[in-house]
């Protein structure tokens, strides 16, 4: 395997993978994928407005179900508004300060409307309404953020925007249909993210059925491997007033406390009460 390949993906697994070949496929998409960091730190350098919006329609390009196009970005440009957002997240900060802030939506409203606009006037609020239009929002967010990252940008989605629902649809003016899936800070990095380490594909990639029986031992192993690239200091432990401090608080331990707590019910709440039946 060719040693920069084998480089790059020991530094995102940790861990060697057999690939056939010799890394000869090895573009720079590639490179530019398997290699991105995570970024909490943006420089105040301004983004061109030509270059975001290249970057916006090259994200339109992505994938959509049924060619239904139901994803919707919104650029957060005024202050106020963005301001109140930021200020629901103060452990974010990075939320009012990178040079842009966008807002991806599913939006099944559209759909609504020009079904009505041509005579044939359709709901489109089931599960599965619901669904097409969250995938498709999410692979508009998907393709920007790599495409981003081709030219040098770097961005940090944030899902906790579906946490304040009333605050973020009120300062948006969504209506119902359209909700956001993740906001997404972007700008130029001010310094080196982090590799996020990622579990090995033996736990997810699966050949004709589906095979946890080696999760518990697989799990473990990760755990060990990412502990010790970057450990977790004990302050950081999650909860700790309720689960107690762990020895080696690994990638599993804070993952498994953070689903504990239940994140996003509100959401559902409001996405019920805005116009969507399950």
């Amino acid at each position: 395997m060719n040693p920069h390949l084998r480089a790059i993906i020991r530094d995102r697994f940790d861990v060697d993978l057999e690939l056939d070949g010799d890394g000869e496929a090895l573009n720079t998409t590639l490179t530019t994928m398997l290699s991105r960091r995570t970024h909490r730190a943006y420089s105040h350098v301004q983004i061109p407005e030509p270059l975001l919006n290249l970057l916006i329609a090259t994200a339109l390009c992505a994938s959509s179900k049924s060619d239904y196009q139901q994803a919707t970005i919104i650029k957060l440009r005024d202050p106020g508004k963005r301001g109140r957002i930021a200020a629901l997240f103060p452990s974010m900060p990075w939320i009012g300060k990178s040079p842009e802030f966008l807002v991806f939506c599913a939006d099944a409203h559209r759909l609504e409307r020009i079904s009505t606009m041509r005579g044939h006037p359709q709901n489109n609020r089931d599960l599965e309404a619901f669904f097409n239009a969250t995938v498709d929002a999410a692979l508009v967010m998907q393709t920007f953020i790599l495409a981003a990252e081709s030219v040098g940008l770097v961005c940090c989605p944030i899902s906790a925007i579906r946490n304040q629902m009333e605050t973020v649809a009120k300062e948006l003016a969504l209506p119902d249909g359209v909700f956001p899936i993740a906001g997404l800070c972007l700008g130029f990095p001010e310094r080196g993210g982090h590799i996020s380490m990622r579990l090995p594909p033996s736990v997810t990639v699966h050949t004709n059925t589906y095979d946890d029986s080696k999760l518990e031992q697989e799990v473990d192993a990760y755990d060990q491997r990412r502990h010790a690239r970057h450990a977790t200091p004990r302050e950081k432990q999650r909860e700790p007033e309720k689960f107690g401090y762990a020895d080696v608080y690994g990638w599993s331990e804070d993952k498994a406390r953070h689903q504990k707590a239940r994140e996003g019910a509100s959401f559902a709440a409001w996405i019920k009460s805005h116009g969507f039946e399950f």
